[in-house]
């Protein structure tokens, strides 16, 4: 039988208990040892935690969040991963709304606080073999809040993406358009000019045939070389946007007092698409946001060299080794809340590539470690 299905009548629910305060730990203890829990080891510390889950197998482990040498977030994470079915349930004594997003991101099923009822704990612990349990009450509207100011970032990032995709869908045809039309205005001249090389290749004129034949050569070919310069322009004006890359990052930067800009005074002009470079900005500075602590800095850097490059710098915990391959993969975001074992970078950053990539340019991770990590948006030459 599947250890999150519904446990019958004569089975009994098997809880693992980790709290790093042997008082309150035992209190619990004796809370749970009901008719239908069996409480079948206590644990200490975060390591204790995930070793004794793969050891006993429960199917609930009640987690303390914050316990030393190791929180109950990564806790939670690393017991995630080795037994994926394991259901758990996050125990606090405070409403911070970090801790309840980064717990559940790691994959516990419920969040109640230490001063709930004594009821509300039994029944998070009962709920949570079946893959869900509730919220504190206190805790729900954060979560609740969380959610709703998540929702309305990729509501928001997902028309910056339609409006971006349409214009550079707008572009590609307006670019067929116009190659089309400089094919057939180009073919005509390019044909005399043609002719006329042929036919003094074969020696055929001579004396005034001759220097009319060069005269002629000649008129085309300053006429060809006048054509060529209107389509640039053409070009120029009509198929790119001036953006000044400079002004796009402060305008980020403008969102959240954490967030600080590193510039030349001269202005980082390109062509580009404003709404796409948007989204990629904003996806990039969201996720530097998202991993760095709550009193941590992201530095937005532009610099020149060969074309326009934009690093966006946290001070985050870096990315875990085995995660890189998969960062600019959108698999994170698919798996269930209840059964995932990685935090999930998020689909975002495979969308900025794609923008980029379209744009000429690409993002790249160039760098991690433990100090933070560097996102670089490269931009095309123009």
């Amino acid at each position: 039988m599947s250890a999150t299905a519904p446990l019958g009548a004569s089975e009994r629910i098997r809880v693992l208990v980790v709290d790093d305060n042997d008082g309150f730990r035992e209190s619990l203890v004796f809370l749970l040892s009901g008719e239908d829990l069996e409480v079948i080891g206590q644990a200490r510390t975060g390591p204790e935690a995930v070793e004794m889950t793969v050891r006993l197998m429960p199917d609930v482990v009640l987690m303390d969040v914050r316990m030393p040498e190791m929180d109950g977030i990564e806790a939670t994470r690393r017991l995630k991963a080795a037994r994926p079915t394991v259901g758990v349930v996050a125990l606090s004594s405070m409403e911070e709304q970090r801790a309840v997003r980064e717990m559940l991101v790691a994959g516990a099923v419920g969040y109640v606080l230490k001063d709930s009822d004594g009821d509300a704990i039994v029944h998070a612990v009962r709920e949570a073999v079946s893959g869900g349990a509730p919220l504190s009450p206190e805790v729900a509207p954060v979560v609740i809040e969380e959610l709703t100011d998540a929702l309305d970032r990729e509501r928001r990032r997902a028309r910056q993406l339609e409006m971006a995709q349409q214009a550079l869908l707008e572009r590609a045809a307006h670019r067929q358009q116009l190659i089309g039309r400089v094919g057939h205005e180009l073919r005509t001249p390019v044909t005399v000019i043609l002719a006329i090389a042929q036919t003094m290749r074969r020696g055929q004129l001579s004396g005034r045939d001759l220097d009319d034949a060069l005269e002629t050569l000649v008129e085309r070919s300053e006429g060809l070389a006048r054509l060529v310069e209107r389509f640039e322009g053409v070009i120029e004006t009509g198929l790119t946007e001036w953006l000044n890359v400079t002004d796009l990052v402060r305008e980020i930067a403008a969102s959240d007092p954490r967030i600080r800009t590193e510039a030349d005074v001269v202005p980082a002009m390109t062509t580009s698409n404003r709404a796409a470079g948007m989204r990629i900005l904003d996806e990039l500075v969201a996720n530097a946001l998202a991993f760095s602590p709550p009193d941590g800095v992201v530095t937005i850097k532009v610099t020149q060299n060969n074309g326009v490059q934009v690093r966006v710098i946290d001070e985050g915990p870096g990315i875990d080794e085995a995660a890189l391959a998969r960062i600019f993969e959108p698999l994170e975001q698919a798996e269930h809340l209840s059964t995932r074992t990685h935090q999930g970078i998020g689909i975002g950053l495979s969308l900025a590539r794609l923008s980029a990539h379209a744009m000429g340019g690409d993002v790249t991770l160039e760098r991690t470690g433990p100090d933070g990590s560097t996102f670089l948006w490269s931009l095309a030459v123009t």
